[in-house]
């Protein structure tokens, strides 16, 4: 059964094929995932409310299905670059929710040892959420030229960005080196159809077929996915990997998503009625997948429930125990911070 897409707007893909492949226990784990992301992030959000998290919270609540299914079809064992809405990919990459419950926190067992916060996880393999908009694309492009140079076959770099980055000069610079060099780069454009608080038909020129055109002057290959199905970014995603592999060449991706949050936590998002916000939300990526789960037979809704409240059980109880860890010592503030003295 071909994917539903009258517009043609969306990489087309065998539907019931991509589900059958994946089969009945990897969708569960799939779906276990997405909502670990999501209960992990509506603590986090009670936990700033409380006062215990200071400084920015971006929430990836909405756009699970992107990352969930990257890291599905790619695997772990590659290069990954993301933007400040980081929590989710660090997750995905076994990253443990208490330690990055605890960067939060800022307490000394945290991810990035309570200095990086919200904005800067990290693992083996994620380079790092980056606070500067764009940032990540030039280490992202770095990282596929050291595969290349190292001649590590079936590595590839993979970044994640917002559409809000799209006018920055590091995206540019970034894409053409690659298309040069023919590097193993996976752009990610997630395309929430906000730059902060702003509509993209105010932040970018031709934003509806920016994307598209954008790869075609760097003559890369390009594809949209629909960022809200997991099955359609699964499926892309897999096609985007062969294509790196065999062809060594760059590639662009679009996936079209919704946050159902502010930008940050401290933004109301007044921008938005509620009812577009409904309207956003009947197709949240989650819900979805569990219907389709039903619909297979490979899910009933009590069971469901279930997993729903054990997740949001123990990510409550993961908060509770990031709040008893240590806070950093004073003496240990300036570790890290200078590369030491010659001979010491």
């Amino acid at each position: 059964m071909e994917h539903k897409d009258d517009s043609g707007l969306f990489f087309a893909c065998d539907r019931q094929k991509t589900v059958e492949s994946l089969g009945k226990e990897t969708l569960l784990e799939m779906l276990n995932e997405m909502l670990s992301i999501r209960h992990f992030e509506s603590r986090a959000e009670i936990c700033y409310q409380q006062g215990k998290i200071g400084g920015f919270l971006h929430l990836y609540i909405g756009q699970e299905a992107i990352q969930t299914a990257a890291l599905r079809a790619l695997g772990p064992n590659h290069w990954y670059a993301a933007t400040y809405r980081c929590h989710g990919l660090a997750l995905l990459l076994k990253e443990t929710p208490l330690s990055l419950m605890a960067e939060l926190f800022g307490k000394a067992t945290g991810n990035a040892k309570g200095r990086g916060g919200s904005m800067h996880f990290y693992s083996d393999r994620l380079l790092g959420g980056f606070g500067i908009v764009g940032g990540q694309l030039a280490i992202g492009t770095g990282a596929a030229l050291t595969s290349k140079y190292l001649q590590k076959k079936d590595e590839i770099a993979v970044t994640f960005f917002g559409d809000g980055a799209t006018a920055q000069g590091t995206v540019h610079e970034s894409f053409n080196l690659a298309a040069m060099w023919e590097l193993p780069c996976l752009y990610v454009m997630e395309n929430n159809n906000w730059s902060m608080g702003t509509p993209l038909h105010r932040t970018l020129a031709n934003y509806e077929r920016l994307p598209e055109e954008l790869s075609k002057a760097y003559d890369m290959k390009f594809m949209r996915l629909d960022g809200m199905d997991i099955i359609n970014c699964y499926a892309g995603f897999k096609e985007a990997l062969q294509y790196i592999l065999s062809e060594g060449k760059p590639l662009f991706v679009e996936c079209r998503a919704d946050r159902f949050r502010g930008h940050a936590i401290s933004d109301p998002a007044l921008y938005r009625t509620k009812e577009e916000l409904k309207k956003c939300m009947d197709r949240d990526p989650i819900l979805l997948l569990k219907n389709l789960l039903i619909e297979q037979g490979w899910l009933t809704e009590g069971a469901f429930q279930q997993m729903d409240e054990e997740m949001r059980e123990q990510m409550a109880a993961i908060a509770k125990a990031a709040d008893n860890e240590p806070w950093p010592e004073m003496n240990d503030l300036e570790q890290g911070v200078l590369a030491p003295a010659k001979g010491n």
